[in-house]
C-alpha cells in the first residue's frame, strides 16, 4: 500500500508536468503540439512503472479483491496530492499557465454533468487502451496515440483535470462534484473493454 502511494505521488506529478507543458504550448496558439507533448507524462508514468488510477481502474474487472480496492483507491489519493499541489505550486510560479488554466477550467465547469461523464467515459476507454498495449506487446504506440487523441477531443482525464483546477485555484463545490463525476466516468470507460473481452474471449 505504501509503494501504491508513492508511485501515485509521482504520477500525478507527472500528469502534472504533460499538463504544464500542454497548457503552456496551447496558450500559445499551439494546441496540437502540447497534445503530442503531455504524452511523456503516461510514457514516463508506464515506463517507470508509477501508479496511476486510470491506467489501473480497469484491471478491477479481474481482481476486485478487497486489497486491490484499497490499493486503487490509496492510489487515487496520492494522485490527487500530487496533481493537486504541483498544480498550486505552478499557478505561483508561472503565472501565464494559471491564467490560461482558468480560462479552460471556466468552460469545464459550465459543461453539463451527462457531458461531462460522457467526455470521462471515453477518455477512460482510450487510457486502459494506452496502458493494455504498453502492458502486452512493451509498445509506446498506444500512449504515442491515444492521449493526443483524447485531449484533442476534448475527453475528460480526473487526474489531468485535479492538476487544471487547481492551477486555475478553481476550488469549490462545483470543483468537488465535477471531479468525482469525471472519476466515475474515467473508471467505468475503463473497464468497459476488459468487461466486453471477459464474456467474448474463448476460455482456456
Amino acid at each position: 500500500m505504501k509503494n501504491a502511494f508513492l508511485n501515485s505521488l509521482l504520477a500525478g506529478v507527472f500528469i502534472s508536468i504533460g499538463g504544464t507543458v500542454f497548457v503552456s504550448l496551447a496558450s500559445g496558439g499551439n494546441k496540437i503540439e502540447g497534445a503530442i507533448l503531455f504524452a511523456v507524462a503516461l510514457l514516463s508514468i508506464c515506463m517507470l512503472g508509477m501508479f496511476l488510477f486510470t491506467g489501473k481502474v480497469g484491471y478491477m474487472v479481474e481482481d476486485h479483491s478487497k486489497t486491490a480496492i484499497l490499493s486503487l483507491l490509496c492510489g487515487l489519493g496520492g494522485n490527487f496530492i500530487g496533481a493537486t499541489v504541483f498544480g498550486v505550486f505552478v499557478s505561483y510560479a508561472l503565472p501565464s499557465v494559471q491564467k490560461y488554466a482558468a480560462s479552460m477550467c471556466e468552460k469545464k465547469l459550465d459543461l453539463n454533468l451527462a457531458g461531462v461523464f460522457f467526455l470521462a467515459f471515453m477518455c477512460g476507454i482510450l487510457m486502459y487502451t494506452a496502458v493494455h498495449i504498453y502492458k502486452l506487446h512493451k509498445s509506446i504506440a498506444g500512449v504515442v496515440f491515444c492521449v493526443p487523441v483524447f485531449i484533442l477531443c476534448g475527453f475528460e482525464h480526473s487526474i489531468a483535470d485535479m492538476f487544471y483546477l487547481a492551477a486555475a485555484r478553481a476550488f469549490s463545490f462545483k470543483y468537488l462534484l465535477f471531479i468525482i463525476i469525471v472519476i466515475i466516468g474515467n473508471a467505468l470507460g475503463g473497464m468497459l473493454i476488459p468487461f466486453v473481452k471477459k464474456f467474448t474471449e474463448p476460455k482456456a
